[in-house]
C-alpha cells in the first residue's frame, strides 16, 4: 500500500495552531448561548464540532496538495459536514404538545461546522463574520426578542416588565 509522507511533528506552525485554535475557541463561544439555557448540545458540542470541521479542512488540503492528486475534491468537505451536522440536527430536533424545540441548536451547529470549515481553509474575514454573526442571531436577539416581541405579542407594556 502506497501512503501520502507524512507531515513530521517538528512542522506544527504557528497558521496550523490558529486555525485549530480560532476553531476550537469559537466554536465553544458560539455554544456558550446554548449552554447557558441548558440545552442539550452547548460548549463542547459547539467547541467539538468547529474544532472538529477546522481539522477535517485542513487535513483534506494537506492531502490535496501533498498528493497533487487532480482528481481529487477537497470540496466535498463541505458534503461531508452538512451530512454530519444533518445526522447530528435530525437527532436534535424535537416536535412536541404542538411547538418544534431545538430548531435553532440544529441550526447553530451547521454554523459551527461552517465556521470550523473556514478556520480551516484559513479564511478569516469569513470566520470573523460568521462567528459575529451568529453571536449576534443567538444572543443579542435574544435580548431584543425579551425586550421586544413579548411585549408586542401580549400588547402591553406591562408583560415586559414581569
Amino acid at each position: 500500500m502506497e501512503l501520502n509522507p507524512p507531515v513530521l511533528a517538528h512542522w506544527f506552525d504557528l497558521d496550523l495552531l490558529s486555525r485549530l485554535g480560532i476553531a476550537a475557541t469559537l466554536g465553544l463561544l458560539l455554544g456558550l448561548d446554548r449552554e447557558l439555557r441548558g440545552h442539550a448540545a452547548g460548549m463542547r458540542t459547539h467547541g467539538l464540532i468547529c474544532f472538529s470541521a477546522a481539522a477535517m479542512t485542513v487535513s483534506i488540503l494537506g492531502l490535496w496538495h501533498t498528493l497533487d492528486a487532480v482528481r481529487a475534491d477537497p470540496l466535498r468537505i463541505y458534503e461531508a459536514t452538512g451530512a454530519f451536522i444533518g445526522i447530528i440536527g435530525a437527532g436534535l430536533i424535537v416536535f412536541s404538545k404542538g411547538q418544534v424545540h431545538n430548531l435553532t441548536t440544529a441550526a447553530h451547529l451547521w454554523l459551527a461546522g461552517v465556521v470550523g470549515i473556514a478556520c480551516g481553509a484559513g479564511q478569516w474575514p469569513l470566520v470573523a463574520i460568521a462567528a459575529l454573526v451568529g453571536f449576534l442571531m443567538l444572543t443579542v436577539l435574544r435580548l431584543v426578542e425579551a425586550r421586544f416581541v413579548r411585549r408586542f405579542r401580549t400588547g402591553s407594556d406591562d408583560a415586559a416588565e414581569g
